[in-house]
C-alpha cells in the first residue's frame, strides 16, 4: 500500500495566525506607529512561494479578518491585501529568482501600495489624514523582509510545502 503525502497546508494558516497575533499584540504608545505589516509580509511570501495554493481569495479573507481584529474600516485591509496578493501572483516568477537584496525593493513597493490603498479608503470614508509616521511601517517591513523570508523559506522546506 502506497501512502499519500499529508497535506501540510495548515502551516500557511498557522503562520498567518502568528501574523495576526503580532499585529494585535499590545505595544507601548510610542511604538504603536512603528508596527510592521506582519500579515502583509507573510501573505507576500506565501503568494511568492506557493502561488498555486495562495491567491487573491486568501488575501481578501485574510484582510477581512485583519479588519475585524484591528477594528478598522471593514474592507480596508481586504482591498490592500487582495491587491498586493494579485500583484505578487503576477510577479512571483521574477521575484523568486532575484537575490534577497533586490527582492527588498519589490517588497517595499508592495507594502507602499497596501498603505496607499488603506489611506485612500480611510480618506474616502472621511477620516482625517494620518501624520507622516504612517509611512514608516513599509520601511520597517522592508527591513524585516530578509528575516521573514529566511524563516518562512526554512519552514516551507522543513514541512515540504510546494
Amino acid at each position: 500500500m502506497i501512502s499519500q503525502p499529508q497535506s501540510r497546508g495548515y502551516i500557511v494558516y498557522l503562520t498567518l495566525l502568528v501574523g495576526f497575533i503580532l499585529t494585535i499584540m499590545p505595544l507601548p504608545e510610542w511604538a504603536a506607529a512603528y508596527r510592521p505589516q506582519w500579515v502583509a509580509l507573510i501573505l507576500i511570501y506565501w503568494c511568492m512561494a506557493i502561488p498555486e495554493r495562495i491567491g487573491v481569495g486568501i488575501g481578501w479573507t485574510t484582510g477581512l479578518l485583519l479588519d475585524v481584529l484591528t477594528g478598522t474600516l471593514l474592507g480596508q485591509h481586504a482591498l490592500g491585501l487582495s491587491v498586493i496578493a494579485y500583484m505578487m501572483l503576477k510577479l512571483h516568477l521574477r521575484v523568486r529568482v532575484m537575490p534577497l537584496r533586490q527582492q527588498v525593493f519589490t517588497i517595499f513597493v508592495l507594502l507602499l501600495v497596501e498603505r496607499l490603498l488603506a489611506l485612500w479608503s480611510t480618506g474616502a470614508a472621511g477620516y482625517p489624514t494620518p501624520s507622516l509616521w504612517y509611512w514608516v511601517t513599509p520601511v520597517i517591513g522592508t527591513l524585516l523582509w530578509p528575516w521573514i523570508y529566511i524563516i518562512l523559506r526554512d519552514m516551507r522546506r522543513r514541512f515540504h510545502l510546494s
